[in-house]
């Protein structure tokens, strides 16, 4: 199969486009054209342009993942399912995902870690926070030791309770406080705590 044209594209740096005899139309890397020495009237034999589409196809992948990544951290299974989502094979995504796992572009543990932080500093308890650990993808294996990280809870319970329970607040208030608290994710004992703490610093029975 002969290579027509080898176009370099004008919008993103290192991309080229290789135009076959039959019309099609690779898209490949600089790593790529160096490789398979690709140039305007080169043939490539059918294993050479097997190579040529499965190694573009990968490289093409990897830099999607890139894209998708951006600066925002994602697990594994996240940037797995996006890459699905746009189309990659399998192989690709697997590799892709390998590949910024390398390169340190990916870290489970360390995600883990940020949303524990994120979330216990806007005043969630370990029942939401399990919940987001699990819809973002992350093993299970690592929530303990991201949850092991969290503040003790008790301080931040004390502390929204105080904010939100004024002195002297009836039933209706503490079950709507109650129900806040628990969907936050903290559980009903330790609410039940943090009441009696409030309680008792207010002067009650």
């Amino acid at each position: 199969m002969k290579v027509e044209k080898l176009i370099q594209s004008k919008n993103v740096p290192g991309r080229w486009y290789a135009e076959l005899e039959n019309g099609e139309s690779v898209r490949v890397g600089t790593a790529q054209v160096a490789d398979f020495s690709l140039y305007a009237g080169r043939e490539l034999s059918d294993d050479e342009l097997a190579s040529l589409r499965a190694s573009a196809s990968e490289t093409n992948a990897k830099a999607r993942a890139l894209r998708i990544l951006g600066s925002r951290m994602m697990s594994r299974r996240e940037i797995a399912d996006r890459l699905r989502e746009k189309g990659e094979t399998e192989e690709d995504t697997e590799n892709a995902v390998e590949f910024l796992g390398r390169i340190g572009a990916l870290d489970d543990a360390e995600y883990a870690a940020a949303i524990v932080r994120q979330y216990s500093s806007r005043g969630y308890g370990p029942g939401r926070i399990r919940g987001e650990l699990s819809r973002r993808g992350v093993p299970r294996e690592l929530w303990d030791g991201a949850l092991a990280q969290m503040p003790e809870s008790g301080e931040t319970l004390d502390g929204l309770v105080r904010a939100r329970l004024r002195p002297g607040a009836d039933k209706k208030e503490v079950k709507k406080l109650t129900d806040m608290l628990l969907r936050r994710g903290y559980g009903w004992e330790e609410i039940k705590e943090a009441l009696e703490r409030n309680r008792a610093a207010e002067g009650g029975d």
